[in-house]
């Protein structure tokens, strides 16, 4: 009943994850960001365990070996991962963490932490994603081509989300998380144990059953 909830916040590149993440716990202060482990170096002023948790090669492949990351990718040489044992201690703590991630790793983090809350990120066209990555101006004609076949790939990947927040305004998308969180908090699954096991002390036996 107390315990917190994992938000797994998804979408295609472009689509504003990061801007959208920030400013919801700008408005959230109490959500907590969940912390990636990785083994490149820190950056200056970088600090251990509050931008990263910053490994050596032989440490990440010990938590590899040892199941204690819900997901992992190597890129550009170093590896980043999402460690198991700092997002169950949050929620044990009941405290809600939100996770900012590629589709690909949300979809690692549902196998093996079905019961967290997926939200997949919509830009509000196609046409208005290919008009942000276009924006950017740092990429090639065929690199811009290329990351949009990747989105539409992704967004096919829709059905295996709770929720889909369209992300027409930053305002608007906040709300729209902030709503449904507060929905998942209110899930009936969320009480029913302990409430059956409060009236197991209240009421006879027999009137009593947990379903």
């Amino acid at each position: 009943m107390n315990k917190g909830l994992l938000i797994v916040l998804s979408g295609p590149s472009g689509v504003g994850k990061g801007t959208v993440c920030a400013e919801l716990r700008k408005r959230h202060p109490e959500l907590i960001y969940s912390v990636s482990a990785t083994t490149r170096a820190p950056r200056e002023g970088e600090r251990d365990g509050v931008n990263y948790f910053f490994k050596s090669r032989d440490e990440f492949q010990d938590m590899i070996a040892r199941d204690a990351l819900l997901e992992y990718a190597e890129y550009v040489g170093n590896f980043y991962g999402t460690p198991r044992e700092f997002v169950e201690r949050t929620l044990a703590e009941g405290k809600d963490i939100i996770l900012e991630i590629e589709v690909q790793g949300a979809l690692k983090v549902k196998e093996k932490f079905p019961e967290g809350v997926f939200v997949f990120l919509l830009p509000p066209s196609l046409n208005e994603l290919k008009a942000r990555i276009t924006g950017r101006g740092t990429e090639t004609q065929a690199t811009i081509n290329h990351r949009l076949s990747v989105a539409v790939e992704e967004m096919n990947l829709l059905y295996h989300y709770d929720y889909a927040v369209v992300n027409d305004r930053i305002d608007n998308a906040c709300d729209r998380i902030a709503a449904i969180m507060t929905a998942e908090h209110c899930k009936r699954e969320r009480f029913l144990h302990e409430l059956f096991q409060e009236l197991k002390e209240l009421a006879p036996a027999e009137n009593v059953s947990e379903r």
